[in-house]
């Protein structure tokens, strides 16, 4: 081995080095929240390069996010690495088929449709199934699925029975089937494609062209892929044919990170890896070097509360960092306290010298910012919302880098940054932000981000306007947006992948946390897993809260997560004190009874009238409907067949079966259930 080589190995601990020492034949690393994958993956690359095991244009490196393929490339280039290919599945696949597809079909590849809304929202209009905003999400989304699944409209209903999906915007299996029959038929009628057929089509390239196939795997003969718990069937058949029957295969993922499963993500490639490839060695990274003792301690309680539900191939973390400050629970009477505390306690925290850059507040629902927002923005702190718009798809942010354009062909006397400074004040940047929150502030923290930019390379790098848009340019083909000097606001599905100083999680309550909508034991250990993201987020500080009530004054029926048994410190008034499931429901009806008082003698009266069903035909109360459809039935107060239809939880079967009762009890109507069963 050569000096350099171990020189680069020295820096790794013995995980890691083992990593990156085996560079040929299948490698599967388990690696846990904070533990370095990402470090001893490129430097696997790295040494492999170095050494000449590896030609780095034979080289492909699969990440799920631009983002992340951004910071491969970077840390390879700082190790003297280049002409590694780092890049996302999709953009993998596009560079391939934009490549073959004159010579594999002819003319140009088709343009791919940005969203799917409006071509599903025209094949349901063909359908007569006419859907509002909210259910043509839920049907894209279903399109989606069955698409990275390798499901055709042929296999839809058998697949989605065998996969427990339930009905989408009320609609039964064959309907979808229809749907995703007639989707396809706009798309062809526009000549588009969505981003699942670049992947959809260059396997089919591959399929039928071997010459095709041997020019890929020519190219690339070394494959690594991140977060491979997150593999779809449709990304791992591409990959094997990729592979083309080789082993040159390193994965890394942890399936306590799995919270994508609605999308057709799957941790079973992950786990069935050793299987797949015999005599795969199998590595784990157990070592965080990003949380502390306190919060890796929180972070393990989480996950062994899962019980029989833990995945085998689960990581337990051994903290590596000092001692610190440890995590607050907290509880507050309303969501307005909440946000206030949240608020109180940021400020208090940036004035110990902890950057807003480097807090963030995460939740469940996206509906959950509204309270701290206006918080942030009453106590005077920036913050973005993290999730929406991409950064470099902004308005703003694209006249901004126009103007900077513009800026580089003219001749500036001034240092750089106060040239940045003027040529941002046209576009709307001013040196303090505005007062109000929402648009008007996202707009300015989107200029002022770059305007931090500009300051920070012109100190590290005495970068002039030209190194800056060149930088800019990097980062948009990267989607690698700069740090906004604000509290960050995400989902925690948006939170994945990245990391803060100071983490604050709200909301940690049922109903909530797990969300209400989780039915069933697979669905609850999602949950569990989002909040195990969530915690490890942190490197430092960390606090959970959550509110008795929702509104000022309200009633105090929340209740905490029952994922937090046994951890959180209080189990008095407010803590769940070992709430069993049964009474987690109870606590979400009276919360909902608490929150929609006009609805309640509807809801009481449907209760009444599913336990005489379930009584008649000799079946527990939530086979025939389950609460959270009788609420919902309550507040949307359908007057026909077809508004019921659209309902989460009414099936073809359940429409048939009980639609015309539960449309009498909504109308005030005295339902004879016996009546009705026997017609």
């Amino acid at each position: 081995m050569s000096t350099s080589t171990e020189e680069l190995l020295a820096a790794l601990d013995d995980d890691q080095r083992a990593v990156a020492e085996h560079l040929t034949g299948p490698l599967c690393v388990l690696a846990g929240a904070g533990t370095g994958k990402t470090r001893a993956i490129t430097y696997r690359i790295a040494n492999g390069v170095l050494s000449g095991v590896y030609n780095p244009q034979t080289v492909l490196a699969v990440t799920f996010t631009a983002r992340a393929a951004g910071e491969m490339r970077s840390r390879l280039r700082d190790l003297g690495v280049g002409g590694v290919q780092a890049r996302t599945f999709h953009a993998a696949a596009l560079r391939q088929l934009s490549f073959f597809w004159p010579t594999a079909v002819g003319g140009q590849v088709p343009r791919i449709a940005e969203h799917k809304a409006s071509l599903v929202a025209e094949a349901s209009g063909r359908l007569g199934l006419g859907a509002d905003r909210t259910a043509i999400r839920d049907l894209s989304s279903e399109v989606e699925w069955a698409k990275v699944s390798l499901i055709t409209p042929d296999d839809y209903v058998a697949r989605a029975a065998r996969a427990g999906r339930e009905a989408v915007g009320g609609h039964d299996h064959a309907t979808i089937a229809r749907l995703l029959s007639v989707y396809e038929d706009v798309k062809n009628e526009r000549g588009v494609i969505d981003f699942e057929d670049v992947l959809l089509l260059l396997v089919g390239i591959l399929l039928e062209r071997d010459d095709v196939a041997a020019q890929v795997r020519t190219q690339y003969r070394h494959f690594v892929v991140d977060e491979y718990q997150d593999v779809s069937p449709l990304q791992q058949r591409l990959l094997d044919l990729w592979l083309g029957g080789r082993r040159e295969l390193c994965v890394v993922g942890d399936v306590s990170q799995t919270i994508y499963s609605f999308t057709g993500a799957t941790p079973a490639f992950l786990t069935d890896f050793p299987r797949k490839f015999e005599g795969a060695p199998v590595v784990r990274l157990v070592r965080d070097y990003r949380s502390t003792p306190q919060v890796v301690d929180l972070a393990n309680k989480v996950l062994a509360r899962a019980g029989r539900h833990r995945n085998a191939a689960a990581v337990e973390l051994v903290a590596q960092r000092p001692s610190s400050a440890p995590v607050r629970f907290e509880t507050y009477d309303d969501d307005l306290a909440e946000a206030r505390g949240v608020a109180e306690r940021i400020a208090a925290l940036e004035k110990e010298g902890v950057p807003l850059s480097e807090i963030a507040v995460l939740y469940r629902t996206n509906g959950q910012s509204e309270a701290i927002e206006q918080a942030l923005a009453d106590a005077g702190i920036g913050y973005l919302v993290r999730g929406g718009e991409r950064f470099f798809s902004r308005r703003e942010v694209r006249e901004a880098i126009v103007m900077l354009r513009g800026a580089v062909r003219s001749s500036v006397e001034q240092p750089m940054p106060e040239a940045v400074r003027d040529v941002l004040a046209s576009v709307g940047w001013a040196p303090s932000p505005p007062a109000a929150r929402g648009a008007a502030r996202e707009r300015w923290e989107s200029l002022n981000s770059l305007v931090s930019l500009a300051d920070e390379l012109h100190r590290t790098r005495s970068a002039d306007m030209a190194g800056l848009v060149a930088e800019l340019d990097e980062r948009m083909s990267a989607q690698h947006a700069p740090t906004v000097a604000g509290v960050t606001l995400a989902s925690l599905h948006a939170a994945k992948g990245l990391e803060w100083d100071a983490v604050f999680l709200i909301g940690v309550s049922e109903g909530l946390l797990p969300i209400s909508l989780a039915e069933g034991d697979d669905a609850v250990e999602e949950e569990r897993r989002l909040l195990y993201v969530g915690v490890t987020r942190a490197r430092e500080h960390l606090q959970l809260s959550f509110a008795r009530a929702r509104t000022v004054g309200g009633r105090a029926s929340r209740k905490r997560s029952r994922f937090l048994d046994g951890v959180w410190p209080d189990d008095g008034p407010g803590g769940r004190g070992g709430v069993s499931r049964r009474a987690a429901a109870r606590a979400r009806t009276t919360g909902f009874l608490e929150d929609n008082p006009a609805d309640a003698e509807l809801f009481e009266r449907l209760r009444s009238w599913r336990g005489q069903v379930a009584a008649a035909i000799s079946k527990p109360a939530y086979t025939v409907l389950h609460d959270t459809t009788l609420q919902a039935i309550a507040t949307s107060k359908p007057k026909d067949l077809r508004q019921l239809a659209v309902l989460r939880g009414i099936g073809a079967t359940k429409l048939e079966a009980y639609g015309g009762q539960v449309l009498a009890v909504v109308r005030g109507e005295d339902v004879d259930v016996q009546e009705w069963l026997a017609r």
